[in-house]
Parts: structure tokens; sequence; C-alpha cells
């Protein structure tokens, strides 16, 4: 694995990037145009220009003197490859996408070729620029909004913000659930959390539980910790359940619902995930009693 990182200051106008940046590489180690070429198209590449920095995808950007260009090679980062997410609705100024468990939403310094809003930007047609609304645990999978301009990105930030919008999750846990509407009010990290849980179906071979979850306010890891606070852990959490570095289940926490009305043009928008992509209790329960034997 190669990891490495180059500040260069920018001297004079006009130098072509590939070779600044495969002349102080090579003190690490040779990269091919090809390779370097890859690595910006990953997001590898950052420009700071007047205390601003950044991402610069485009290899024929005119650079000029004072300029600083950051790059960050990880050779481990770039080869990762960018899972399959899947477009449920498209309203031109925003869609919603599926997105699958181990997909991230964010990017880091190293690359973001890997997240949800990179594959919208070069999967959807036509081809948009994409602006993260709200975010899924990269464990998650499930519904997701996002905007394809400024204005749809502050109009549609504003319902999560004023709590607007109808969120509905699916998650399967360890346990027989038999209180079907337990409401949870334990503050996450000193601030307000309320989640509400019910059951939908149980398997009582596995020792698992299908439940509906409601959730008014979106602390980080609100679901799970709630899930888990109550002992019934989500299958497949390694933070906060019972799985490890060694489970090949994935997370069974899925955004299933969601019903707001359109801040661009007023309309209600109702979308509601497929069955085939919400959590399957029998598939889990079979892959658990398997794993046992």
């Amino acid at each position: 694995m190669t990891k490495f990182e180059l500040h260069l200051p920018i001297a004079s106008d006009q130098q072509p990037i590939i070779e600044l940046l495969a002349k102080a590489a090579a003190r690490y180690t040779p990269l091919s145009n090809g390779q370097i070429k890859s690595a910006i198209n990953n997001g590898a590449l950052w420009l700071e220009r007047n205390k601003r920095v950044k991402r610069l995808r485009k290899i024929k950007k005119t650079i000029i003197s004072g300029d600083t260009l950051h790059f960050y090679y990880d050779s481990h980062v770039l080869s990762l490859p960018c899972l399959p997410a899947k477009l449920i609705e498209d309203f031109g100024d925003y869609t919603v996408l599926y997105k699958p468990s181990g997909m991230p939403c964010h990017g880091s310094k190293w690359g973001d070729h890997c997240t949800i809003t990179r594959w919208a930007e070069t999967q959807l047609q036509p081809q948009r620029a994409a602006f993260l609304v709200h975010r899924l645990d990269k464990a998650a999978s499930g519904l997701i909004l996002l905007a394809h301009s400024k204005k749809a990105a502050r109009a549609l930030s504003k319902i999560f913000e004023n709590r607007t919008i109808t969120k509905r999750y699916q998650i399967i846990v360890h346990g027989i659930f038999n209180n079907n509407n337990a409401h949870i009010e334990t503050p996450i990290d000193g601030k307000p959390a309320s989640t509400t849980f019910a059951c939908f179906d149980t398997s009582s071979a596995s020792n698992l539980s299908l439940l509906d979850v409601n959730i008014d306010t979106g602390r980080k890891h609100q679901i799970r910790k709630h899930a888990a606070s109550i002992g019934f852990p989500i299958v497949g959490d390694r933070l906060h359940g019972q799985a490890n570095e060694h489970t090949s289940i994935d997370l069974q926490l899925t955004a299933v619902y969601l019903n707001f009305l359109c801040p661009l043009t007023e309309q209600t928008r109702e979308i509601s995930l497929a069955t085939t992509l919400r959590p399957n209790l029998n598939a889990i329960a079979k892959n658990i009693i398997d794993i046992q034997h």
C-alpha cells in the first residue's frame, strides 16, 4: 500500500498539473500519468487559492502563482470499488436514491469516488452536480435525498431542520420484541432524542424481530443506540450491537419511507422503498441459523 501527501506551492503561472505531481510524487513512488489522472478523478487533488480550498478534477485547470496544490494519494482508498446505488425517483432539481450498505455519504481528503454524491454525479442522466441534504450511516441502507442545485439544497435542508419531513425505517433486531409501541427518549450526546419502535414480524427460531421505526430527531446513530439501550441491538451492528469485524451480515437498518411537501413546487412527495430492497427477516433468519450450524 502506498500512501503520501503533497503540498506544492505554485511559484509561476501555467505549470502543467500532471508534470508537477509526477515529479513531486517520485520522492515516494513513481506514478504514471494514468495513475495520477485516475487519482484526480477519484477526488485526491485539492486547489488552495485565496485561502479557499476545493477539490479539483480538471487537469487542464489554469493554476497561477500563489496557488497551492494538495495531493493526497492512498492506493488503498483509491482502489476501493464504488458500490451501485439505485435511482428511485428523479424530480429534476433533486433525486431520491437507494444507498446500499457500505456506501459512504461523505468522502475524505483522500478521495470521494465511492460516495453516493459522486455516484449520482457520474451515473445520473442528464449529468448534474449533487449536494447532500441529509445523511445515512455508511453501514445503513435505504432512501436518501440529493439536491442538484444550491437553491434546491437550501430549500430541502430546511424541511429537515424544521422537521416537516416524515422518515420511517425498518430494522431487524436480536430478540423477540413484545412491546408494540415503545417510545424512547433517552438523550444522545446530551441532546434530546426521540425514537418509536413497533413490531412488524418475528422469527422465534432465530430469535429475531423486524421493527418499524419512526424518529422525531436525527442524532448520530440514534436508532442504533436506542435499540441497543432497550436490549434489542440491530443485527449487523458492529458499534452498538453484537456484531464484530468477522460478521458477514450487513447492518439491518434501512430507510424505507419519505413524505414531505416539496419546497420548490408545493407538491406532496411520498416515496416508499420496494419490498425487495427492505430488510428481509426470513433471509436473515436463515443466514443466522446456517452460521450457527
